[in-house]
C-alpha cells in the first residue's frame, strides 16, 4: 500500500471510529454528519466522500465482513464445499463474541449499545438488510462464476446468476441472519452473555448440519 492509499485508509478509519463513538454516546438519529466531521477534524464533504450515506458510517464494517466471507469461499482449499467454508468462517471464535467469551466487559457494553441503536432505528435495520443482501448477491455471483452455470442475461448481456447458486447463497446467508437476530435478542434481554459465543457456535453448527442434508455435495472444488 502506497503512502497516499495509507493516508486515505487512516482517514476513513478515523471517521468511522469517530462516528461509532458518537453514535454509542447519543444514538444514531441524534448525531449529525456535521458533528462527526467536526469531531474528526475533517470537512463534511470529506465524510461523504468516504461514506455517501450516514448509515454507511455504521455498516461499512458489516460490508467488510461480507467481503471477507466471500473471499473465504473463494480461497477454500480443494475438496472443501461452500457450506464448509461459510460454516468455518461464521462459527470461528473471533471478533466481539470472542472478547465476550474472554470476559471483556467493554465488549459487552459496545455490543449492547450497537444492538439497541439498530433496534431503535428503522433506517439502520433497512441498511443492515441491504448489506446482507449485497453479500448474498456477491456470493451467488461468485458461485455462478465458479460453476459456470449462469449463462448470459437476456436483458443486458451481463453474466446471469444461476438459480441454484442464488438459492445456495440465500440458504447460507440465512444462517448468518438468524445468528445476528439471536445475538441481538439475547444481548438486549441481558441473557447470559458469558454463554453467548458458545451458544452461537452450537446453534450455527445445528443450522449448518440441517443445510448439509441438501448442500453437502454442492460446490466441492
Amino acid at each position: 500500500m502506497g503512502l497516499r492509499e495509507l493516508k486515505k485508509e487512516q482517514t476513513r478509519t478515523l471517521i468511522a471510529d469517530t462516528a461509532w463513538r458518537l453514535f454509542a454516546d447519543r444514538g444514531f438519529d441524534a448525531v449529525r454528519v456535521a458533528e462527526i466531521a467536526r469531531e474528526a477534524r475533517v470537512s463534511e464533504a470529506t465524510v461523504f466522500n468516504y461514506f455517501p450515506r450516514k448509515e454507511d458510517l455504521l455498516y461499512s464494517r458489516l460490508e467488510d465482513f461480507g467481503e471477507r466471507l466471500v473471499a473465504a469461499v473463494d480461497s477454500r482449499p480443494a475438496g472443501e464445499s461452500v457450506l464448509d467454508a461459510v460454516r468455518n468462517f461464521l462459527t470461528r471464535s473471533s471478533g466481539i463474541l470472542a472478547q465476550l467469551e474472554a470476559g471483556d466487559h467493554e465488549a459487552l457494553v459496545r455490543l449492547r449499545t450497537v444492538s439497541r441503536m439498530i433496534a431503535d432505528s428503522p433506517a439502520l435495520r433497512a441498511r443492515e438488510q441491504q448489506a446482507i443482501a449485497g453479500t448474498t448477491a456477491a456470493l451467488a455471483a461468485r458461485l455462478t462464476a465458479e460453476t459456470g452455470d449462469g449463462g448470459e442475461s437476456a436483458d443486458s448481456g451481463a453474466p446471469a446468476v444461476d438459480i441454484t447458486a442464488y438459492v445456495a447463497a440465500n440458504a447460507l446467508m440465512g444462517v448468518h441472519r438468524a445468528l445476528i437476530d439471536h445475538v441481538r435478542r439475547r444481548v438486549l434481554a441481558d441473557e447470559a452473555p458469558d454463554r453467548l459465543a458458545a451458544d452461537v457456535r452450537a446453534y450455527g453448527a445445528q443450522a449448518f448440519a440441517l443445510l448439509a442434508q441438501g448442500l453437502a455435495e454442492y460446490g466441492i472444488r
